[in-house]
């Protein structure tokens, strides 16, 4: 093999291992204070309109994993959480994962009218629930 090709071969193979640690070393990221998903019912307090909620069901678990989780783990009378999200350092890890800011601004823009300042509105079995990202 000559060396120009064994020279590029190795090339190719460190930047995949790079691209392959990119993806995996986010998720060991831990810095500052967690971010939930939380999902807290309206309790008839006049803004909970059912009629401009985002019907829950809609929703998959694949591309809104904290928010389904924040739903599930809700009830009527009982706020729910997502599992806790950090930010990593220098703003890296946003770039290079899923986040729930991501699905909170997804579901922003693909429903303005179930917005309600930072909260989304959200329709789950006949409760509706205001979704927001919190940091607790």
């Amino acid at each position: 093999m000559r060396r120009v090709t064994r020279s590029l071969l190795v090339g190719i193979a460190v930047v995949l291992v790079l691209l392959l640690a990119l993806g995996a070393v986010p998720s060991l990221f831990k810095s500052g204070d967690p971010y939930y998903v939380n999902a807290t019912p309206t309790e008839g307090d006049g803004e909970g309109n059912a009629t401009t909620a985002v019907d829950a069901s809609q929703l998959s678990d694949r591309t809104h994993p904290y928010t389904t989780t924040a739903l599930t783990n809700a009830s009527a009378n009982r706020t729910g959480y997502s599992e806790p999200y950090w930010k990593g350092p220098f703003g890296l890890k946003g770039v290079f994962t899923h986040s729930p800011f991501d699905e909170v601004s997804s579901l922003r823009q693909r429903n303005p009218n179930a917005t309600a300042g930072d909260r989304v509105r959200l329709s789950d079995n006949g409760t509706v629930y205001f979704v927001a990202v919190t940091q607790e």
